[in-house]
Protein backbone atom coordinates (compact mmCIF):
# COMPACT_ATOMS: atom_id res chain seq x y z
CA UNK A 1 0.00 0.00 0.00
CA UNK A 2 2.67 2.56 1.16
CA UNK A 3 4.61 1.98 -3.02
CA UNK A 4 1.07 2.85 -4.13
CA UNK A 5 0.66 5.62 -2.09
CA UNK A 6 4.41 6.73 -2.99
CA UNK A 7 3.63 6.86 -6.31
CA UNK A 8 0.67 8.55 -5.89
CA UNK A 9 2.16 11.29 -4.84
CA UNK A 10 4.94 10.82 -7.13
CA UNK A 11 2.68 11.44 -9.62
CA UNK A 12 1.11 14.00 -8.30
CA UNK A 13 4.48 16.30 -8.17
CA UNK A 14 5.10 15.49 -11.31
CA UNK A 15 2.13 16.69 -12.63
CA UNK A 16 2.44 19.86 -10.36
CA UNK A 17 5.68 20.66 -11.98
CA UNK A 18 4.74 20.28 -15.07
CA UNK A 19 2.30 22.47 -14.62
CA UNK A 20 4.43 25.09 -13.34
CA UNK A 21 7.10 25.13 -16.09
CA UNK A 22 4.04 24.98 -18.69
CA UNK A 23 2.06 28.04 -16.53
CA UNK A 24 3.05 31.79 -17.58
CA UNK A 25 4.44 33.62 -14.95
CA UNK A 26 1.87 35.79 -12.81
CA UNK A 27 3.19 38.84 -13.28
CA UNK A 28 4.00 41.86 -16.32
CA UNK A 29 7.28 42.06 -17.90
CA UNK A 30 9.44 44.39 -16.62
CA UNK A 31 7.01 45.36 -13.99
CA UNK A 32 9.96 46.75 -11.17
CA UNK A 33 11.70 48.37 -14.72
CA UNK A 34 8.42 50.92 -15.62
CA UNK A 35 8.19 51.87 -12.00
CA UNK A 36 5.79 48.92 -9.97
CA UNK A 37 7.58 50.42 -6.89
CA UNK A 38 6.83 53.83 -7.29
CA UNK A 39 2.66 53.15 -8.67
CA UNK A 40 3.89 53.58 -12.11
CA UNK A 41 4.44 57.13 -12.04
CA UNK A 42 3.73 60.28 -14.65
CA UNK A 43 6.12 61.73 -16.71
CA UNK A 44 6.56 65.21 -17.58
CA UNK A 45 6.73 66.98 -21.59
CA UNK A 46 10.56 66.28 -21.00
CA UNK A 47 10.24 62.62 -20.41
CA UNK A 48 7.22 60.80 -21.00
CA UNK A 49 7.91 59.66 -24.70
CA UNK A 50 11.06 57.96 -24.34
CA UNK A 51 11.43 57.40 -20.46
CA UNK A 52 10.52 53.99 -19.73
CA UNK A 53 10.13 54.40 -16.03
CA UNK A 54 7.17 56.76 -16.52
CA UNK A 55 5.86 55.13 -19.37
CA UNK A 56 2.99 52.90 -18.00
CA UNK A 57 1.66 56.40 -16.09
CA UNK A 58 2.16 58.56 -18.95
CA UNK A 59 0.69 56.41 -21.55
CA UNK A 60 -2.15 56.24 -19.90
CA UNK A 61 -2.74 59.68 -18.07
CA UNK A 62 -1.17 62.03 -21.13
CA UNK A 63 -3.99 64.42 -20.48
CA UNK A 64 -3.36 64.58 -17.19
CA UNK A 65 0.07 67.28 -17.97
CA UNK A 66 -0.54 68.33 -21.17
CA UNK A 67 -3.35 70.50 -22.74
CA UNK A 68 -5.94 68.86 -24.68
CA UNK A 69 -9.60 69.08 -26.55
CA UNK A 70 -12.27 66.87 -25.81
CA UNK A 71 -14.67 64.60 -27.71
CA UNK A 72 -17.65 63.78 -25.35
CA UNK A 73 -18.94 60.21 -24.90
CA UNK A 74 -22.35 59.38 -26.16
CA UNK A 75 -25.12 59.50 -24.07
CA UNK A 76 -26.47 56.18 -24.52
CA UNK A 77 -22.99 54.24 -25.04
CA UNK A 78 -23.19 51.05 -27.33
CA UNK A 79 -23.44 47.85 -25.34
CA UNK A 80 -20.83 45.39 -25.78
CA UNK A 81 -21.14 42.52 -23.85
CA UNK A 82 -18.89 39.40 -23.20
CA UNK A 83 -19.95 36.17 -24.69
CA UNK A 84 -21.25 33.53 -22.09
CA UNK A 85 -18.56 30.98 -22.42
CA UNK A 86 -15.31 32.40 -23.95
CA UNK A 87 -13.32 29.95 -26.58
CA UNK A 88 -9.69 28.68 -26.38
CA UNK A 89 -7.31 30.53 -28.13
CA UNK A 90 -4.28 30.11 -29.17
CA UNK A 91 -1.48 30.71 -31.30
CA UNK A 92 1.94 29.56 -32.83
CA UNK A 93 5.35 31.20 -32.27
CA UNK A 94 8.76 30.07 -32.24
CA UNK A 95 7.21 26.38 -32.63
CA UNK A 96 5.08 26.62 -29.49
CA UNK A 97 1.75 26.35 -29.42
CA UNK A 98 0.96 29.30 -26.69
CA UNK A 99 -2.24 31.10 -25.26
CA UNK A 100 -3.20 34.89 -24.29
CA UNK A 101 -1.77 34.26 -21.02
CA UNK A 102 1.41 33.41 -22.11
CA UNK A 103 1.30 36.25 -24.63
CA UNK A 104 0.32 38.79 -21.22
CA UNK A 105 3.47 37.58 -19.85
CA UNK A 106 5.99 37.50 -22.41
CA UNK A 107 4.96 41.23 -24.14
CA UNK A 108 4.38 44.84 -22.26
CA UNK A 109 0.75 44.68 -22.92
CA UNK A 110 -1.38 47.23 -20.85
CA UNK A 111 -4.95 46.60 -22.23
CA UNK A 112 -5.63 43.64 -24.54
CA UNK A 113 -9.30 43.49 -26.14
CA UNK A 114 -10.54 40.77 -28.56
CA UNK A 115 -14.31 41.30 -30.01
CA UNK A 116 -16.31 39.07 -32.61
CA UNK A 117 -19.05 39.62 -33.59
CA UNK A 118 -19.66 43.10 -31.40
CA UNK A 119 -18.91 40.37 -28.43
CA UNK A 120 -15.82 40.73 -25.94
CA UNK A 121 -14.09 37.23 -26.23
CA UNK A 122 -11.35 38.84 -23.94
CA UNK A 123 -10.25 42.22 -21.78
CA UNK A 124 -7.67 41.95 -20.09
CA UNK A 125 -4.82 44.72 -18.38
CA UNK A 126 -2.05 44.64 -16.78
CA UNK A 127 0.37 46.95 -14.93
CA UNK A 128 -2.05 48.24 -12.43
CA UNK A 129 -4.00 49.58 -15.29
CA UNK A 130 -8.19 49.66 -15.56
CA UNK A 131 -11.05 50.22 -17.79
CA UNK A 132 -11.32 53.93 -16.79
CA UNK A 133 -7.83 54.60 -18.28
CA UNK A 134 -7.81 56.21 -21.11
CA UNK A 135 -4.43 54.95 -23.03
CA UNK A 136 -2.63 56.81 -26.13
CA UNK A 137 -3.03 55.94 -29.43
CA UNK A 138 0.23 57.28 -30.91
CA UNK A 139 0.01 56.91 -34.80
CA UNK A 140 -3.62 55.22 -34.00
CA UNK A 141 -4.59 58.53 -34.93
CA UNK A 142 -3.22 58.77 -38.13
CA UNK A 143 -6.27 56.84 -38.93
CA UNK A 144 -8.68 58.37 -37.36
CA UNK A 145 -7.48 61.74 -39.09
CA UNK A 146 -8.18 59.88 -42.48
CA UNK A 147 -11.72 59.16 -41.51
CA UNK A 148 -12.34 63.16 -40.56
CA UNK A 149 -11.20 63.38 -44.25
CA UNK A 150 -13.69 60.99 -45.58
CA UNK A 151 -16.34 62.23 -43.76
CA UNK A 152 -15.65 66.53 -44.96
CA UNK A 153 -15.08 64.69 -48.30
CA UNK A 154 -18.76 63.41 -47.97
CA UNK A 155 -20.12 66.58 -46.28
CA UNK A 156 -18.56 68.35 -50.07
CA UNK A 157 -16.71 70.49 -47.48
CA UNK A 158 -13.30 68.84 -49.66
CA UNK A 159 -14.25 69.01 -53.34
CA UNK A 160 -12.33 66.47 -54.13
CA UNK A 161 -9.11 64.09 -52.77
CA UNK A 162 -6.95 65.36 -56.08
CA UNK A 163 -7.11 68.61 -54.88
CA UNK A 164 -4.05 70.61 -53.59
CA UNK A 165 -3.71 71.56 -49.42
CA UNK A 166 -3.30 74.86 -50.97
CA UNK A 167 -6.61 75.42 -52.28
CA UNK A 168 -7.90 75.08 -48.38
CA UNK A 169 -4.85 76.60 -46.49
CA UNK A 170 -3.91 79.22 -48.71
CA UNK A 171 -0.99 79.83 -45.75
CA UNK A 172 0.69 76.95 -47.31
CA UNK A 173 0.72 78.01 -50.84
CA UNK A 174 4.28 77.51 -53.16
CA UNK A 175 5.51 75.38 -50.21
CA UNK A 176 6.05 71.00 -50.57
CA UNK A 177 3.17 70.11 -48.36
CA UNK A 178 0.72 72.73 -49.94
CA UNK A 179 1.47 71.66 -53.37
CA UNK A 180 0.68 67.96 -52.56
CA UNK A 181 -2.83 66.87 -53.15
CA UNK A 182 -4.93 65.20 -50.24
CA UNK A 183 -4.78 61.67 -52.18
CA UNK A 184 -0.91 62.00 -51.68
CA UNK A 185 -0.84 62.92 -48.20
CA UNK A 186 -3.06 60.36 -47.17
CA UNK A 187 -0.79 57.96 -48.95
CA UNK A 188 1.94 59.24 -47.02
CA UNK A 189 3.47 59.78 -50.93
CA UNK A 190 4.44 63.52 -50.87
CA UNK A 191 8.12 62.57 -51.86
CA UNK A 192 9.28 65.47 -48.90
CA UNK A 193 12.68 64.59 -47.64
CA UNK A 194 11.79 63.44 -43.87
CA UNK A 195 13.43 61.30 -41.38
CA UNK A 196 11.85 59.40 -38.63
CA UNK A 197 13.54 57.63 -36.70
CA UNK A 198 12.00 58.20 -33.04
CA UNK A 199 15.73 59.15 -31.50
CA UNK A 200 14.84 62.93 -30.56
CA UNK A 201 17.44 63.69 -33.07
CA UNK A 202 15.18 63.00 -36.12
CA UNK A 203 12.91 65.07 -38.87
CA UNK A 204 10.15 64.28 -36.53
CA UNK A 205 11.91 66.17 -33.66
CA UNK A 206 12.70 69.03 -35.04
CA UNK A 207 9.31 69.30 -36.66
CA UNK A 208 7.77 69.12 -33.54
CA UNK A 209 10.06 71.58 -31.78
CA UNK A 210 9.41 74.01 -34.42
CA UNK A 211 5.61 73.17 -34.03
CA UNK A 212 5.46 74.09 -30.49
CA UNK A 213 7.24 77.27 -31.27
CA UNK A 214 6.27 78.81 -33.74
CA UNK A 215 3.07 76.66 -34.92
CA UNK A 216 2.00 74.10 -37.00
CA UNK A 217 2.16 75.94 -40.75
CA UNK A 218 5.86 77.38 -39.92
CA UNK A 219 6.70 74.04 -39.00
CA UNK A 220 5.16 72.33 -42.73
CA UNK A 221 6.92 74.71 -44.67
CA UNK A 222 9.87 74.38 -43.09
CA UNK A 223 10.34 70.93 -44.93
CA UNK A 224 10.15 71.45 -48.76
CA UNK A 225 12.79 69.70 -50.37
CA UNK A 226 10.90 66.63 -52.57
CA UNK A 227 13.44 63.99 -53.02
CA UNK A 228 10.68 62.59 -55.49
CA UNK A 229 7.98 63.41 -57.43
CA UNK A 230 4.89 63.25 -55.48
CA UNK A 231 2.46 60.07 -55.40
CA UNK A 232 5.34 57.70 -56.89
CA UNK A 233 6.95 56.16 -53.46
CA UNK A 234 5.36 55.80 -49.86
CA UNK A 235 7.43 57.16 -47.25
CA UNK A 236 6.19 57.46 -43.89
CA UNK A 237 6.23 60.96 -42.23
CA UNK A 238 4.18 62.32 -39.28
CA UNK A 239 4.19 65.66 -40.96
CA UNK A 240 1.93 64.34 -43.68
CA UNK A 241 -0.80 63.63 -41.14
CA UNK A 242 -0.75 66.99 -39.36
CA UNK A 243 -0.95 68.32 -42.93
CA UNK A 244 -4.38 67.11 -43.37
CA UNK A 245 -5.38 67.98 -39.70
CA UNK A 246 -4.14 71.51 -41.06
CA UNK A 247 -6.87 70.51 -43.75
CA UNK A 248 -9.82 69.61 -42.03
CA UNK A 249 -9.97 72.78 -39.44
CA UNK A 250 -9.58 75.03 -42.35
CA UNK A 251 -11.95 73.07 -44.70
CA UNK A 252 -14.52 72.63 -41.63
CA UNK A 253 -14.08 75.66 -39.43
CA UNK A 254 -13.74 72.85 -36.52
CA UNK A 255 -11.04 71.42 -34.44
CA UNK A 256 -11.01 67.68 -35.53
CA UNK A 257 -12.42 66.98 -31.98
CA UNK A 258 -14.90 68.89 -32.48
CA UNK A 259 -15.80 67.59 -36.02
CA UNK A 260 -15.62 64.05 -35.09
CA UNK A 261 -17.62 64.18 -32.05
CA UNK A 262 -20.65 64.76 -33.35
CA UNK A 263 -19.66 62.83 -36.98
CA UNK A 264 -17.98 59.46 -35.16
CA UNK A 265 -17.55 59.75 -31.12
CA UNK A 266 -21.20 59.74 -30.20
CA UNK A 267 -22.42 58.09 -32.93
CA UNK A 268 -20.28 55.31 -32.80
CA UNK A 269 -21.90 54.74 -29.18
CA UNK A 270 -18.22 55.65 -26.78
CA UNK A 271 -19.01 55.06 -23.42
CA UNK A 272 -16.12 57.60 -21.75
CA UNK A 273 -14.48 60.43 -23.08
CA UNK A 274 -11.72 60.89 -25.40
CA UNK A 275 -9.01 63.64 -25.78
CA UNK A 276 -7.02 64.98 -28.21
CA UNK A 277 -3.59 66.92 -27.33
CA UNK A 278 -3.14 70.30 -28.42
CA UNK A 279 -0.10 72.24 -30.00
CA UNK A 280 0.02 75.78 -28.46
CA UNK A 281 -1.82 76.63 -32.01
CA UNK A 282 -5.27 75.15 -30.87
CA UNK A 283 -4.35 71.76 -33.36
CA UNK A 284 -4.58 68.94 -32.13
CA UNK A 285 -1.14 66.74 -32.58
CA UNK A 286 -2.69 64.93 -35.51
CA UNK A 287 -0.61 62.34 -35.91
CA UNK A 288 -0.66 60.67 -32.46
CA UNK A 289 -1.69 61.45 -28.95
CA UNK A 290 -5.44 60.40 -29.20
CA UNK A 291 -6.55 58.99 -26.03
CA UNK A 292 -9.34 56.33 -25.25
CA UNK A 293 -10.47 53.58 -23.37
CA UNK A 294 -9.73 50.13 -24.41
CA UNK A 295 -13.48 49.68 -24.92
CA UNK A 296 -14.21 52.19 -26.93
CA UNK A 297 -11.33 51.57 -29.34
CA UNK A 298 -12.50 48.36 -29.42
CA UNK A 299 -15.91 50.32 -30.43
CA UNK A 300 -13.62 51.99 -33.27
CA UNK A 301 -12.85 48.94 -34.57
CA UNK A 302 -15.92 47.19 -34.39
CA UNK A 303 -17.05 50.14 -36.53
CA UNK A 304 -14.27 50.19 -39.29
CA UNK A 305 -15.30 46.02 -38.83
CA UNK A 306 -19.01 47.12 -40.24
CA UNK A 307 -17.81 49.02 -43.05
CA UNK A 308 -18.96 52.22 -41.09
CA UNK A 309 -22.31 51.42 -40.09
CA UNK A 310 -23.57 51.03 -36.47
CA UNK A 311 -26.61 49.16 -36.55
CA UNK A 312 -28.79 50.00 -39.51
CA UNK A 313 -26.92 53.53 -39.11
CA UNK A 314 -24.23 54.18 -42.04
CA UNK A 315 -21.82 56.79 -40.30
CA UNK A 316 -18.94 56.58 -41.86
CA UNK A 317 -18.61 57.06 -45.79
CA UNK A 318 -18.86 53.50 -47.17
CA UNK A 319 -17.21 54.08 -50.36
CA UNK A 320 -14.03 55.72 -48.59
CA UNK A 321 -13.58 53.50 -46.02
CA UNK A 322 -13.26 50.76 -48.53
CA UNK A 323 -10.70 52.82 -50.36
CA UNK A 324 -9.05 53.63 -47.76
CA UNK A 325 -8.29 50.02 -46.31
CA UNK A 326 -8.39 47.74 -49.63
CA UNK A 327 -4.69 47.56 -50.72
CA UNK A 328 -6.42 46.20 -54.76
CA UNK A 329 -7.59 50.25 -54.88
CA UNK A 330 -4.21 51.60 -54.80
CA UNK A 331 -1.47 51.65 -57.48
CA UNK A 332 1.33 48.97 -57.19
CA UNK A 333 3.80 51.38 -55.01
CA UNK A 334 1.47 51.42 -52.65
CA UNK A 335 0.61 47.41 -52.58
CA UNK A 336 1.68 45.13 -49.76
CA UNK A 337 5.30 44.18 -50.09
CA UNK A 338 5.79 47.46 -52.02
CA UNK A 339 5.03 49.90 -50.01
CA UNK A 340 7.10 48.00 -47.29
CA UNK A 341 8.29 44.30 -46.92
CA UNK A 342 5.26 43.25 -45.75
CA UNK A 343 2.06 45.85 -45.28
CA UNK A 344 0.79 48.23 -47.65
CA UNK A 345 -0.59 51.20 -47.08
CA UNK A 346 -3.97 53.15 -48.11
CA UNK A 347 -5.20 56.39 -46.74
CA UNK A 348 -3.65 56.20 -43.46
CA UNK A 349 -4.32 52.75 -42.68
CA UNK A 350 -1.75 49.48 -42.84
CA UNK A 351 -3.06 46.68 -45.31
CA UNK A 352 -2.17 42.94 -44.62
CA UNK A 353 -1.49 41.06 -48.07
CA UNK A 354 -3.72 38.24 -48.92
CA UNK A 355 -7.17 38.92 -50.90
CA UNK A 356 -9.17 39.13 -48.34
CA UNK A 357 -8.89 42.67 -46.96
CA UNK A 358 -7.70 42.89 -43.36
CA UNK A 359 -6.01 46.34 -42.32
CA UNK A 360 -4.79 47.79 -39.14
CA UNK A 361 -4.01 51.21 -37.00
CA UNK A 362 -0.96 51.36 -35.94
CA UNK A 363 1.54 53.37 -33.39
CA UNK A 364 4.72 53.16 -31.71
CA UNK A 365 5.58 50.90 -28.46
CA UNK A 366 2.94 48.76 -29.72
CA UNK A 367 -0.11 50.23 -30.03
CA UNK A 368 -2.45 48.49 -32.56
CA UNK A 369 -6.32 47.78 -33.51
CA UNK A 370 -6.69 44.85 -36.19
CA UNK A 371 -9.88 44.57 -37.83
CA UNK A 372 -11.00 41.76 -40.25
CA UNK A 373 -14.46 42.81 -41.58
CA UNK A 374 -15.52 39.39 -42.97
CA UNK A 375 -15.03 37.71 -39.45
CA UNK A 376 -16.49 40.74 -37.81
CA UNK A 377 -12.97 40.08 -35.53
CA UNK A 378 -11.14 43.35 -33.79
CA UNK A 379 -7.74 42.80 -31.42
CA UNK A 380 -7.08 46.06 -29.73
CA UNK A 381 -3.09 46.63 -28.03
CA UNK A 382 -2.15 48.91 -25.54
CA UNK A 383 1.29 48.48 -24.64
CA UNK A 384 4.48 50.22 -23.44
CA UNK A 385 7.03 47.92 -25.78
CA UNK A 386 10.87 48.79 -25.18
CA UNK A 387 11.44 50.19 -28.40
CA UNK A 388 9.14 52.74 -30.15
CA UNK A 389 10.00 50.45 -33.48
CA UNK A 390 8.68 47.33 -32.04
CA UNK A 391 10.37 45.62 -35.04
CA UNK A 392 13.28 45.86 -33.02
CA UNK A 393 12.19 42.89 -30.73
CA UNK A 394 9.74 39.97 -30.54
CA UNK A 395 6.93 42.36 -29.92
CA UNK A 396 5.46 42.84 -33.15
CA UNK A 397 6.13 39.24 -35.03
CA UNK A 398 4.52 37.79 -32.08
CA UNK A 399 1.81 40.25 -31.78
CA UNK A 400 1.60 39.49 -35.56
CA UNK A 401 1.63 35.43 -34.48
CA UNK A 402 -1.37 36.15 -32.06
CA UNK A 403 -3.71 37.99 -34.73
CA UNK A 404 -2.88 35.27 -37.45
CA UNK A 405 -3.89 32.53 -34.77
CA UNK A 406 -7.07 34.60 -33.97
CA UNK A 407 -8.04 34.75 -37.84
CA UNK A 408 -7.37 31.08 -38.09
CA UNK A 409 -9.30 30.29 -35.50
CA UNK A 410 -12.48 31.53 -36.58
CA UNK A 411 -12.03 31.46 -40.35
CA UNK A 412 -8.55 31.37 -42.64
CA UNK A 413 -5.73 33.14 -43.18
Amino acid sequence: MDHIVSRRVMAVAWCMLLACVAAPAASAPDEEQLGKAASYPIGTRANWFFDERVRVGSFSHLDGFLPHHTLKRAEKPLPLERVSSAPQLSYSFEGRTLSIDHFLARQRVTGLLIVKDGQILVERYQYDRKPTHRFVSHSMAKSIVSLAIGLALQEKKIASLDDRVAQYVPALAKSAYGETTIRNLLRMSSGVQFGEQYDGHDDLAKFNRLRSAEGSIQALRAFGQREVEQGIRFHYATSETVALAVLIRAATGSTLSEYLTERLWQPMGAEADATWIKNVDGLEVGGGSFNAVLRDYGRLGILLANDGMVGSTQILPKDYLLEATDWHRHPAAFRPGRATRYFGYGYQFWLYPGEQRRFALLGVYGQSIFVDPKLKLVMVITAVAKNASVGKETFAVERGALWRGLVDRFGRW
